[in-house]
C-alpha cells in the first residue's frame, strides 16, 4: 500500500521528493536507483521507506502533490460568488501557471507513468478525471446560465483545453519571450473565446 508523506519538521519527505524529481528529470525514472535518491537527499534507505513504500510511491507523489494543489485551487474558484465566466477564466489561467511552475514534475510523470502498477495508474487517472469533471462543471454552469454557447458539449471544450495544457511540456521554455502569467492569460482568453 502506498504511503502518503506527512509534513514533518525535518522535511525528510520533501528532500526525498526534491532529489527524486531532479534525478528522474536528469536520468529517467527507470535509470535512477533508490540508493542514488537517498544519497542525494542525505538520508538512509530506512528513512526513505518510513515515508515512501517504494520508488513508485515517490513517482506517484511527485504528480499527486501537484494535482492536490491544483484541485484545492480549483475548488476555491468554484466556490467563489463571481460569475461563471470569471471563475472559468481564473481557473483556466491558474492551471496553466501551476502547470508551468511544476513542469518538471509533469514531464517526469508523463514519461514514467507506465512504470507504476496498474492500480496506481488507475488511481492517478481517477484523480485527474475528478479534476477535469469539476472544471467541466464550471463550464456547464456557464452554459446553463446562458453565458457560454451550448452547441458544443462542455466535455469536448474541456478536453481540448487540457490537451493544450498538457502539451506545455513539449514547447515551453523558461527563457521564452512570454511569462507564465502571459501564457496563462492567452490560454484562458482562447478558452473563453471558444465558449462564446
Amino acid at each position: 500500500m502506498a504511503r502518503r508523506p506527512v509534513n514533518t519538521a525535518s522535511g525528510v519527505d520533501d528532500r526525498l521528493l526534491a532529489e527524486a524529481t531532479k534525478l528522474f528529470a536528469k536520468q529517467g525514472f527507470d535509470r535512477t536507483s533508490v540508493q542514488e535518491i537517498v544519497e542525494a537527499a542525505g538520508v538512509t534507505k530506512g528513512a526513505m521507506y518510513h515515508y515512501f513504500g517504494s520508488k513508485d510511491d515517490l513517482l506517484h507523489e511527485i504528480y499527486g502533490r501537484v494535482l492536490r494543489e491544483q484541485t484545492d485551487r480549483l475548488e476555491k474558484f468554484a466556490a467563489s460568488e463571481a460569475p461563471a465566466a470569471e471563475r472559468v477564466r481564473g481557473a483556466a489561467a491558474d492551471v496553466v501557471v501551476t502547470t508551468i511552475e511544476n513542469l518538471d514534475d509533469f514531464k517526469i510523470f508523463s514519461q514514467s507513468m507506465h512504470h507504476l502498477s496498474p492500480a496506481k495508474q488507475r488511481a492517478v487517472r481517477a484523480e485527474r478525471r475528478k479534476y477535469h469533471e469539476r472544471f467541466r462543471s464550471l463550464v456547464e454552469e456557464g452554459q446553463r446560465a446562458g453565458d457560454f454557447r451550448d452547441d458544443v458539449p462542455a466535455d469536448l471544450v474541456v478536453d481540448y483545453f487540457f490537451g493544450s495544457v498538457h502539451h506545455l511540456g513539449v514547447w515551453y521554455r523558461r527563457n521564452g519571450r512570454l511569462s507564465p502569467a502571459q501564457i496563462a492569460g492567452h490560454y484562458a482568453d482562447l478558452l473563453l473565446t471558444s465558449l462564446r
